[in-house]
């Protein structure tokens, strides 16, 4: 016979008997965990709130090497929200005579190419020469939700123990270019803090990516052997672009073709103009998991290094990503602006539902929400 504390679930059938019923047990007397005699702390321990930086809390702690300042002001530049815009850009403005002094690589390839693995042993290879290295990893965002699941620093777990090292996963927020709009404003902060090594992890989706390009010294395409034809591949505009080409996962039964590779693809690269004036691409091998080859790898970046400042082309270089992030914002602040606008705002689902119904022409539609922007500026 149940007692009064036995009680059946809803979904249990009539005839189904005793065997479907659950008890209500009491509850435990005391505190946390149900440890008698214990309060429960929880309900009276203080929440306590960050506390707000200003512009010079933020300077200080990057110049004083609080990695935690550096990681809070990163959220800063990331912001889209205009307050902190205003800071971001007033703190960048300070850093900017404290940064520039770091080498800049941005390393890219193809899905499964094995990039946060590279990245790792080459970032523990700089550590153990000395160097300060700081890792922007950037993931992609679904552009359903704008999510991003940022789990590269989950894949570099022997770098990230290392305090010469600073992991920072950003997502794309659905830009195309293969890095986040804000990295550039990132890299600073990472110079001004002290690393003297930046390597950027690009998203490997193509052609589009090659944005990078405009915003590191050195790049670097890592490419598999066996994937393709390679003479083939030699034609994808992004490795016009590359200052390097490394056939990772060399290794095993694989170390032969990528030998081969190595080989077709640097004939093949003769014919290519050179990505920087003075400097041959080559194509090279290595095996992150074994480590074999890294070390090549960034004697690579530093002949590079040594012949681009000997014969200014780094100087050059860095004037002209200067214009370039100048003009990428300004074209980021207009479309910003153009899509803020409460008039564009309210012709746009409109616009977009004619579009789509093929009552007018992506052309003519495009146009009445320009006008319609044109006509709130001169207004305002």
């Amino acid at each position: 016979m149940s007692d009064e504390n036995d009680k059946r679930p809803e979904w249990a059938p009539k005839e189904g008997g005793e065997g479907f019923t659950s008890k209500v047990m009491a509850g435990v007397e005391g505190g946390h965990d149900g440890m008698p005699g214990q309060k429960a702390r929880a309900s009276r321990r203080p929440i306590v709130k960050r506390k707000r930086l200003g512009i010079d809390d933020y300077e200080r702690g990057i110049l004083s090497g609080d990695r935690t300042i550096l990681g809070r002001a990163i959220t800063l530049v990331e912001s889209n929200a205009p307050a902190h815009a205003e800071m971001a850009q007033e703190l960048l403005k300070r850093l900017l005579p404290r940064a520039g002094e770091s080498v800049r690589v941005g390393i890219t390839g193809v899905p499964g190419v094995g990039k946060s693995t590279f990245i790792e042993a080459l970032g523990v290879h700089l550590i153990n020469r000395g160097h300060r290295v700081a890792v922007l990893a950037v993931d992609p965002s679904s552009s359903v939700t704008r999510g991003s699941i940022l789990g590269d620093k989950t894949r570099m777990a022997e770098l990230s123990r290392r305090e010469e090292a600073f992991i920072r996963p950003s997502p794309t927020g659905g830009d195309l270019g293969g890095v986040t709009r804000k990295s550039r404003e990132t890299i600073v902060l990472c110079e001004a803090f002290g690393y003297d090594v930046v390597l950027i992890e690009t998203v490997g989706v193509g052609q589009s990516e090659t944005t990078v390009r405009s915003m590191v010294d050195f790049f670097m395409l890592l490419m598999l052997a066996g994937a393709g034809d390679e003479l083939q591949g030699i034609k994808k505009g992004v490795i016009e672009l590359a200052d390097a080409l490394v056939i990772n996962k060399a290794d095993g039964e694989n170390e032969r073709a990528a030998r081969i590779a190595r080989n077709e693809y640097t004939r093949a690269l003769h014919y290519l103009a050179p990505a920087t004036a003075g400097w041959q691409t080559r194509a090279h091998t290595c095996s992150a998991l074994t480590k074999t080859g890294i070390g090549e790898v960034w004697r690579v970046v530093e002949r590079f290094c040594e012949r681009g400042r000997g014969g200014g082309v780094f100087e050059g270089r860095r004037r002209k990503q200067v214009l370039d992030w100048t003009l990428a914002m300004a074209e980021q602040h207009v479309r910003d602006r153009f899509y803020r606008t409460d008039a564009v705002k309210g012709l746009l689902d409109i616009v977009r539902g004619e579009v789509a119904r093929g009552e007018t022409t992506a052309a003519v539609g495009a146009r009445r929400l320009l006008d319609a922007f044109y006509d709130a500026l001169s207004k305002s």
